[in-house]
């Protein structure tokens, strides 16, 4: 038996139609090994920053599947995604296969670009070794974003707010967002007026002309419109002139992830899952890549197409150079596997995006496009005010753009004129505007900016965005970014503390680095070693900060409720707040709307945990407290968060337990709980059992590994809560039946 293990259940499935039996296929689903959570445990560094790996939480019964069956193979591949981090995923399979003695296979390394019939049996025909100089790379990269993470996270945690996080890329990304947003702070509009006029030409065709000046004096605009609708006008110059429109690149990953943002709505993040299944299926190459290349093969039957569908006009073979520096020119560009496909997917979503792609990478190889630019200049007599002016623009020839119509735009006809024609002024008026700040990022400008800073690689683009986000230190209002409290304060705290670690320039060249380490020029200990030893020395010295949590003073007439002294601007896990400027002396507060906040209320009682035991004198008291999400109150020791006591609502507790058992410890019982991402099911006993499962309990127990049983859905009404088990997914166990029977 022939073993071939790819990271992808979907991969897996779509490989092993290709090869008719011929070998065995099964997926790792992604990483099965990983660096402990906690960081005394991850890392020997005296050593020379030696990663102890542990198998991922929840991988055993996969890594045991895959021994397993190693153990009877002949000849095991392993064909991971090829870029750096399916080359470490391959490394990981191949150490904890090594580690099996049973195991007498050989195991060799094979890649393709594309998931299709000829590209995987061609691939297999080319085994290789595992590129150590890759993982070194990937592994670089992932101890370093673990030092930088878990020691800045460290001090935020002390100085600004517990739970906080920083990181070697998503710093950067933030701090490139607070420094938009202070610019649109410090923004001061200057007003200003347009003008624009409505003439007849001889003719009697209308025709819209605009001051090319923005005067700023209401003087200069009176005395435009005062000679403006005395004097008479004319056509002062005509300007015609043929232009060229090129075709684009075909798609990189940012590029993919940019247009899609802006045609089609599609988060950074959304984009790559969609993208990623379309490359499961086998409809396109892979997603993640820097280069603008195409195949000789690719290239070709693109030009074949062209000449078929839209004419031999259309057809120029074009070779576009990649805009980064570090582009690994083997990798192809982001394209169909079959372009004479015009449609693909399996749902609408996936149906647009390959749409775009095919369109993209067909145009790249097209005719350009020809314009007819027309402006026409207006004046009075004596030029005695600035010119009006209006441009018109048509397509000759669309090129390129009879394919990516997207592109093209609307076409604007200017009504036909001849110098010295002199017009007659049907109204001429101003509008007074301000002038307007920069904008504020959007999901896709962020990734063209730290692209053109050289901040991040393609593959990190999409979980940048996701990071900030999730931290809670961007919110997003339609397409737009805005930098939240929390992200304002902890990018001001890293810029003015560790500005030298979150910059352009320390990011970029970190990344050639590491970028270095995979083209075996540089050695992966003497790179950490050199970043580690200064910047751990940088954050004990800044272990003697005071807490940043204040944001400056308040206004002068924001004023304490409790004492009538001054305020300061507070964070809290809520946003920004006025505080007392004499707290804890005085705990007076308001909301930053200047509306007072209550503290919490004692009940009188002592808190049973921890109240009792110290007696009144330093025990907790039961306070009540407003929600953070602003839905109600709840009761709970003064003391927290040093004692974690909640008094339970009894008909609350009623409402939400269930009568099923919890099957780890025996003893509570299945309750409907509240997390954030929603509703869920864990033990009673929680924390002394923390048991937990997605969807309420039927009762029932699964016959496959004694788990409980869920509800599922309208197809699936029930489902083992078992991720691991086959009965997670029972509509899928038909098909492994009936393959297991092919095998």
């Amino acid at each position: 038996m022939k073993l071939l293990i790819v990271e992808s259940p979907s991969k897996a499935k779509t490989i092993e139609k290709y090869l008719d039996g011929a070998y065995t296929v099964r997926a790792s689903v992604g990483h099965i090994r990983d660096l402990p959570k906690s960081n005394k445990d991850a890392l020997d560094i005296p050593a020379g920053f030696v990663p102890r790996y542990e198998i991922s939480k929840g991988k055993e019964k996969v890594v045991s599947e895959l021994k397993s069956l190693s153990q009877k193979a002949t000849e095991i591949m392993l064909a991971t995604d090829p870029d750096r981090e399916g080359e470490a995923i391959s490394w990981h399979l191949k150490e904890l296969l090594d580690e099996d003695k049973k195991i007498k296979a050989p195991i060799k390394r094979v890649t393709f670009n594309e998931i299709t019939k000829e590209a995987v049996k061609e691939a297999l025909k080319n085994p290789r070794d595992i590129d150590l100089d890759l993982v070194k790379a990937q592994e670089a990269r992932r101890v370093l974003d673990r030092l930088v993470g878990y020691d800045l996270s460290g001090i935020i945690w002390k100085k600004v707010r517990y739970g906080l996080s920083a990181g070697r890329v998503q710093s950067p990304a933030l701090r490139i967002i607070m420094e938009r947003e202070r610019e649109i702070r410090a923004f001061i509009p200057e007003q200003y007026w347009t003008l624009e006029g409505l003439w007849e030409t001889n003719k009697k065709d209308k025709l819209i002309l605009s001051c090319v000046d923005e005067p700023r004096d209401e003087k200069q605009v009176n005395k435009i419109l005062e000679l403006g609708t005395k004097e008479k006008w004319f056509v002062k110059d005509l300007k015609t002139s043929e232009q060229k429109r090129q075709p684009r690149a075909p798609f990189t990953t940012s590029t993919l992830q940019q247009t899609a943002s802006t045609r089609l709505g599609f988060s950074p993040s959304r984009t790559m899952q969609i993208a990623q299944k379309l490359y499961e299926q086998g409809f396109i190459t892979y997603m993640r890549t820097d280069s603008t290349n195409l195949s000789l093969v690719a290239q070709n039957q693109i030009l074949a197409l062209i000449e078929k569908k839209y004419g031999k006009e259309y057809v120029e073979s074009h070779i576009y150079k990649a805009k980064s520096k570090n582009v690994q020119e083997a990798h192809e560009a982001i394209r169909p596997t079959h372009v004479e496909q015009i449609n693909a997917g399996a749902n609408e979503e996936q149906n647009k995006l390959y749409k775009l792609i095919w369109e993209r990478v067909v145009s790249s190889q097209m005719s350009d496009a020809k314009l007819l630019k027309t402006k026409i200049t207006a004046n009075i007599k004596g030029d005695s005010i600035p010119d009006f002016t209006a441009n018109g623009s048509r397509v000759l020839f669309p090129g390129w753009l009879a394919c990516e119509t997207g592109a093209r735009g609307e076409d604007v006809e200017l009504p036909e004129v001849t110098i010295g024609e002199e017009l007659k002024l049907l109204e001429l008026n101003s509008t007074e505007k301000a002038t307007e700040p920069p904008n504020r990022y959007t999901e896709a400008g962020l990734v063209k900016e730290l692209e053109s800073r050289d901040i991040g690689r393609p593959s990190t683009y999409a979980s940048i965005m996701k990071t900030i986000e999730d931290r809670g230190y961007v919110r997003k209002e339609g397409k737009t970014l805005f930098p939240t409290d929390t992200g304002d304060v902890v990018s001001s705290f890293l810029e003015n503390n560790f500005g030298e670690y979150i910059s352009d320039t320390f990011t970029a060249e970190m990344e050639d680095k590491l970028d270095d380490i995979s083209n075996g020029k540089r050695e992966y200990t003497k790179t950490l070693s050199d970043f580690y030893i200064p910047f751990q020395k940088d954050v004990k010295e800044k272990d003697k900060l005071a807490k940043a949590t204040n944001m400056g003073e308040a206004p002068s007439d924001m004023l304490c409720p409790k004492c009538g002294g001054n305020m300061i601007v507070k964070l809290s896990r809520g946003g920004k707040f006025y505080s007392c400027a004499n707290y804890p002396d005085c705990d007076g507060a308001k909301t930053i709307d200047g509306i007072e906040l209550e503290g919490p209320k004692e009940t009188g009682e002592m808190c049973p945990t921890c109240g009792e035991k110290k007696g009144k004198s330093g025990g907790g008291k039961l306070v009540i407290r407003v929600r953070r999400d602003g839905t109600g109150t709840f009761i709970s020791c003064s003391r927290y968060p040093k004692c974690k006591f909640i008094k339970q609502d009894e008909e609350e507790v009623k409402r939400k337990m269930t009568d099923i058992t919890c099957p780890t410890c025996q003893k509570g019982k299945m309750m409907e709980r509240k997390g954030r991402f929603g509703i869920f099911y864990s033990c009673s006993d929680y924390p002394a059992c923390k048991n937990a499962i997605k969807a309420k309990p039927t009762g029932n127990i699964c016959d496959m590994c004694q788990s409980l049983m869920m509800e599922g859905t309208k197809t699936i009404p029930e489902r083992c809560s078992n991720k691991m088990c086959k009965n997670h997914n029972p509509h899928k166990l038909g098909e492994n039946i009936k393959n297991n029977k092919n095998i």
